[in-house]
């Protein structure tokens, strides 16, 4: 359904995304943001499945600047591998942003453009979020969202955590939704990765509730 491509940054970096066009005339744009694990077969299916609800989408390759083509599984070796290559995307942030920018650019072919990620692609969507053009945002389980509570989004955004991830404590929820009256936090019966159908953490119940969050808020700040 989809087709590997090549986006350019403003800096001139050029790195792989994985891009998925609707049937028919594209409801507006999605990015849809890797976990730590690199844009695998889960972010591929992620990104197929909006192009059929009728968005365009684009998943950006954002380990690239590092590891050209990185993508691993969910293995304990796995999990080490995809924190290692988070650390180095996390210390140049800023170039991190300047892919997602290229990103909501070539979705922006399609309309407004909103922007969705998973785990350390949460956190990478809440700063995009903030500090880019984006007309709506969903955040899934980002540990790293409670250091940068404070900024301020430019769009509508939801967020998404289970009372169960060891890794995102309550009280970081809690605070998290103290200085963000207006973002909806939502909370899920449910471990961390639990949108993730290849992860044993994988809650259905909580992962279509907050699919349906999210597709309802695409439809409200993209369409039209």
């Amino acid at each position: 359904m989809g087709n590997d491509i090549t986006l350019t940054a403003t800096d001139g970096h050029a790195f792989g995304a994985y891009r998925c066009e609707p049937a028919g005339t594209a409801l507006g744009g999605v990015v849809v943001v890797q976990e730590i694990f690199g844009v695998n077969e889960h972010i591929r299916d992620v990104t197929e499945r909006f192009a059929e609800l009728g968005w365009l989408a684009v998943a950006p390759a954002l380990y690239d600047r590092w590891q050209p083509g990185f993508s691993c599984g969910y293995t304990p070796d796995d999990i080490a591998v995809g924190r290692d290559m988070k650390d180095k995307a996390n210390a140049e942030i800023d170039k991190v942003m300047l892919d997602v920018e290229a990103a909501r650019a070539n979705a922006a072919e399609a309309g407004k453009v909103g922007v969705t990620g998973f785990c350390w692609g949460g956190v990478v969507t809440w700063l995009a979020a903030c500090r880019l053009d984006f007309s709506a945002a969903s955040c899934y389980y980002g540990a790293g969202i409670i250091n940068t509570k404070d900024e301020t989004p430019n769009c509508a955004t939801i967020m998404h955590f289970g009372n169960k991830d060891a890794s995102i404590p309550m009280a970081d929820v809690d605070a998290i939704a103290a200085a963000q009256p207006n973002v909806g936090v939502h909370v899920y019966d449910a471990d961390h990765g639990f949108h993730c159908d290849m992860r044993g953490q994988f809650a259905p119940r909580a992962a279509n509730i907050a699919a349906m969050r999210t597709a309802r808020l695409f439809d409200d700040n993209l369409r039209g």
